[in-house]
């Protein structure tokens, strides 16, 4: 993926999660993935925190937008990597995040591995 390419990308991702636009979001994603984070735990989708389909992934992020309706990411650095994309944002309650996404032929995201820190004390 190209600097440009993973801009655009970036870009048009936080701007589906900001708009709440459950559909534009989901656009990004392949039917079969492998997505993982500590938030399917918290939010109780799964307790292994995996998701593999894209009707399972669909669920946990309705969950997360009810659950969080001031919901904003705030993009902070899009670094590019072959035929995948990290991006580091501010997440809920202003949370430090990095996706590492994986795309497939056709540009959708098949793999996730999602990180999230709380923030400094004080910050």
């Amino acid at each position: 993926m190209n600097p440009e390419q993973a801009t655009a990308f970036a870009h048009d991702w936080v701007d589906s999660w900001n708009a709440h636009d459950l559909d534009r979001i989901m656009a990004h994603y392949a039917d079969e993935l492998d997505f993982r984070s500590p938030l399917i735990q918290q939010l109780g989708a799964d307790a292994s925190g995996t998701l593999h389909t894209k009707a399972a992934l669909r669920a946990y992020f309705a969950t997360g937008l009810a659950r969080y309706p001031d919901l904003r990411f705030d993009l902070q650095q899009v670094l590019p990597g072959v035929q995948s994309v990290v991006l580091c944002y501010r997440s809920i309650n202003d949370w430090p995040a990095a996706e590492y996404m994986e795309l497939n032929a056709q540009g959708r995201v098949q793999r996730v591995r999602a990180h999230y820190a709380a923030p400094a004390a004080g910050a």
